[in-house]
């Protein structure tokens, strides 16, 4: 099926949803919850899909399926913010690199090693081949109750970038970070790239009906300060920069995955709004040092999340009692893990819901 591009008509972003609020500062009680990775494998109406459908990217790039798995976790525990069911691998895919999901494997691309690699790339046929995606987003827009925000999302440039140079996950980022070391000015043009495309895809996103923006930097955490400084806080303050001229009302969620003491730095520099936390960092310091420059989102251990019972209760509570006094969205430190029982994030949201500060 082909997708034509249609022009969006702007709108304006309506605060009174929970987590707009949170984002532009408020401190909300209880706060707004949703969790990375809400739509997949743990649901049994997620896999019922997936069986029928011949790969991953197959269910991305198909509205009807797109839309529908997006909105499962939304009917069972009514969240407050629905993010959008794709993958941070679509910009790659979109620029002409070969992207394939394997089963048991994850995703397997053909990998970036030479400037002639990164000369093949293009974005000519960008918004073209990513126009099931932003089909997705305006079908969700008018899908979603008045109470629940929608997330658009993008990988951060450094993490897509490990994807492409690696060839997969799971490395030891030997490859890219010696690249990165031996040829700044080189590898330098991929990050720009990933910048370039990267704010083109969020601002269609927004325009299709985005209410906010997250950006994950999942392999963060990999980096050097200096390299942090150069591959992960200038082309995502780059990117809020370039978006937030274009689309002044939108917050943008930053999340450095493993990024420890350096999430200071990040939240200075790059003007996002909100920061997501891994499960590592200590609740108390960014409470003290992070909470007063921006909302924070996080950052539950998911495998407590799949563990359940009176462990997973404590672990709300307190992350209620540190982080609930200020800008705060209840999220996990990574996404649900795929044999989380359903009833498991009932509960959580239950609980959280419950509290009253």
């Amino acid at each position: 099926m082909v997708f034509a591009i249609q022009p969006f008509c702007k709108r304006e972003t309506i605060l009174p949803k929970t987590l707009l609020r949170v984002l532009s500062g408020e401190t909300v009680s209880p706060p707004p919850v949703w969790l990375m990775r809400q739509a997949g494998r743990y649901l049994p109406e997620y896999r019922a899909i997936r069986a029928k459908t011949k790969n991953f990217l197959e269910m991305v790039y198909t509205p009807d399926i797109a839309v529908e798995v997006t909105l499962q976790p939304l009917r069972r525990y009514g969240m407050d913010a629905a993010i959008l069911f794709s993958d941070i691998l679509v910009i790659p895919d979109a620029l002409g690199q070969s992207v394939a999901f394997m089963q048991g494997e994850g995703p397997v691309l053909e990998p970036l090693r030479t400037a002639t690699d990164i000369g093949r790339l293009t974005s000519a046929g960008l918004h073209e081949h990513l126009a099931p995606v932003y089909e997705t987003v305006r079908r969700l827009a008018k899908e979603l109750d008045s109470n629940t925000a929608l997330i658009g999302f993008a990988g951060a440039p450094w993490t897509v970038a490990v994807y492409m140079v690696e060839g997969r996950g799971g490395t030891d980022h030997a490859t890219i970070r010696r690249w990165a070391y031996s040829d700044p000015v080189g590898f330098g043009r991929l990050i720009e790239l990933l910048v370039e495309a990267t704010v083109a895809y969020l601002s269609y996103q927004i325009e299709a009906g985005a209410e906010a923006v997250q950006l994950f930097d999942t392999w963060a955490g990999v980096l050097s300060e200096q390299q942090f400084q150069q591959w992960c806080i200038a082309p995502t303050k780059a990117i809020v920069e370039r978006l937030r001229e274009k689309h002044p009302g939108v917050p943008v969620i930053g999340f450095p995955r493993g990024a420890g003491a350096l999430y200071v730095d990040y939240i200075s520099n790059t003007g996002v709004n909100g920061i997501g936390l891994d499960t590592g960092v200590p609740l108390s310091w960014a409470a003290q040092v992070l909470q007063p420059q921006g909302a924070i989102q996080g950052n539950l251990d998911n495998q407590l999340l799949a563990t359940g019972g009176n462990a997973l209760d404590a672990a709300v509570d307190r992350l209620l009692a540190i982080f609930g006094h200020g800008p705060f969205i209840f999220n996990l430190g990574h996404g649900i893990v795929p044999d989380t029982p359903p009833e498991h994030v009932a509960r959580l949201v239950e609980r959280v819901r419950a509290w009253n500060g």
